[in-house]
């Protein structure tokens, strides 16, 4: 049974689910708060919505953070963490790409502008890649671009690197960091103490650019 319920200005809606052994408690990225819980008691509801009340302001800002670098399709398009005009140089092949469509063709236009950001990463990654194998003295096999949806990147024991061709929407900051932290797992294919210790031999700010980078939602 569903209902719902008003907490700090904001709706809530509330899942009474008998079998549940726990409560759990979910803010998605259009800020939906949602709550499950085998307690059909709203002042149970309401104390569980308090005592995490710290919790949901941060993932509401994190949300609101994320939703001012947003764009407008067809008008706008993100890159290194900066919005720019769909006229501007930096988006000359995404306007040529989209002239061609109709304002009606949602799907399409969404492919344009994930070939977009992949033509970029083909582009841009590779050099990043190549420097700081360079400087970390690393050697990988083969350098591969994808669209993911819950990583920035990956390494696998062939020491092939696969980059999120969504890195072209974060600064140039974070990139460097996720080629890095890839990088690395060519000599520790896990996060342990000294896999984290070898990132931050080269990047001494990593520690901070990890924490902003999974404040990211990936789009």
């Amino acid at each position: 049974m569903n209902e719902f319920l008003e907490f700090e200005g904001v709706k809530v809606m509330v899942t009474y689910a008998p079998k549940l052994k726990h409560s759990y408690l979910r803010v998605d990225a259009d800020s939906t708060i949602s709550v499950k819980t085998p307690i059909r008691s709203q002042r149970f509801v309401y104390k569980f919505l308090e005592d995490k009340k710290v919790w949901i302001a941060k993932q509401l800002e994190k949300n609101q953070k994320n939703r001012q670098m947003e764009v407008k399709l067809q008008d706008e398009v993100l890159l290194f963490g900066e919005i720019y005009s769909i006229d501007s140089h930096e988006s000359l092949y995404l306007r040529k790409r989209l002239s061609k469509l109709a304002p009606t063709e949602e799907s399409k236009i969404t492919l344009a502008y994930n070939e977009f950001y992949k033509k970029c990463a083909q582009e841009y990654l590779p050099q990043r890649v190549e420097y700081f194998a360079a400087v970390m003295g690393l050697e990988y096999k083969k350098l591969k671009f994808r669209k993911m949806k819950r990583r920035w990147g990956s390494c696998n024991s062939k020491k092939e690197i696969t980059l999120n061709t969504q890195l072209m929407k974060v600064k140039k900051e974070f990139i460097d960091y996720v080629v890095v932290h890839e990088l690395a797992h060519l000599v520790h294919m896990n996060h342990s103490r000294e896999f984290h210790a070898l990132v931050d031999f080269y990047l001494q700010n990593s520690k901070n650019l990890r924490k902003k980078l999974r404040e990211i939602r990936l789009l």
